[in-house]
């Protein structure tokens, strides 16, 4: 089992990775420190006769489910460019699973799949690099000195993030891995995919250049208006030898996947700006058939979540 960090040290740890992310983004209240900028579509998830074969959970068991999707882009400025390459990727999608009133589940993903570090620890540290690295003139700055150290982040940094055609065009990765136990109470490790049902289209540099700073947030309000946005939800089984509680490992592509189910989203939601300060997502399931491994990433993903959205919240109410 992983050590579990105590409440203390795990606050203190998830209240110094939001100053490193305010430090490098700047404060915005009402916004979130990493991916502020984000719209929240509304819609339908209907499960895969597979899924149950996977969990138990109750979204599977249910004939449909209510559901709220937040596209975003990367990056804690609230008019980040959508045609930023470096600034706007990873773009994040964040599903929540309405199971009753005050009750739900979450999927948190990014348009990456892989993380760049492997623990919380040395995500600060990676952020701070950063931040130490603005106006150096030594080399290697601390991000370069960083990077060569942790080969997972030199590759997560390097590998091509190419702007999507639309939100509805980029598939989606889970960061983390979880253990799916179906009625029989057989388990498995699992990690989400997001798929487009239009599957991904990426548009060139130039393409990209071209857009304004806002055509991805505009053209899925169009979208919308006009059609549905279909996304189907699959999980990448482990098989045994893979890592579960390291982000930074990439399963290989031949590992099965199985259909969880599918989403049609059919309107933005009303005055999302103030539900997006409102809504807290937790990367941590909390259902019954879905448990969190022992990834180190976890509970101080969901502290940081939940510390950054009362902080929304208290700026909302002002």
């Amino acid at each position: 089992m992983a050590n579990v960090p105590n409440e203390d040290t795990k606050e203190n740890l998830s209240r110094d990775l939001i100053q490193a992310l305010d430090d490098i983004f700047g404060l915005h209240p009402g916004h979130r420190p990493a991916h502020a900028k984000g719209i929240i579509l509304s819609g339908v998830f209907t499960p895969a006769p597979d899924a149950a074969s996977l969990t138990r959970a109750p979204h599977i068991h249910h004939e449909s489910t209510p559901v709220s999707v937040r596209f975003s882009n990367s990056g804690g400025l609230p008019d980040m460019p959508d045609n930023d390459a470096n600034g706007a990727s990873p773009r994040g999608c964040a599903i929540r699973f309405h199971l009753a009133e005050h009750v739900h589940t979450d999927i948190i993903a990014h348009s990456h799949n892989g993380f760049p570090v492997r623990t919380p620890e040395q995500f600060l540290e990676f952020l701070r690099a950063v931040t130490a690295s603005a106006g150096a003139t030594e080399r290697p700055t601390p991000v370069e000195a960083f990077l060569g150290a942790h080969p997972s982040a030199l590759r997560f940094v390097q590998t091509p993030k190419p702007v999507p055609s639309s939100f509805a065009r980029e598939t989606h990765f889970g960061v983390n891995a979880f253990r799916f136990t179906n009625g029989e109470g057989v388990s498995r490790y699992g990690r989400y995919r997001i798929i487009p049902e239009q599957g991904d289209e990426h548009l060139s540099g130039e393409e990209a250049s071209a857009k304004s700073s806002n055509f991805l947030f505009d053209e899925i309000v169009e979208r919308i208006a006009e059609n549905p946005v279909r996304l189907r939800i699959v999980v990448q089984l482990a098989e045994p030898g893979d890592a579960v509680d390291d982000a930074t490992d990439i399963w290989p592509e031949d590992r099965t996947q199985i259909d969880f189910g599918a989403i049609v989203l059919n309107a933005r939601v009303a005055d999302d700006d103030r539900a997006a300060r409102r809504m807290i997502f937790d990367p941590i399931p909390r259902v019954d058939g879905i448990e969190p491994s022992d990834d180190p990433l976890l509970e101080t993903r969901a502290e940081v979540y939940l510390i950054s959205g009362r902080r929304r919240r208290a700026a909302d109410e002002q």
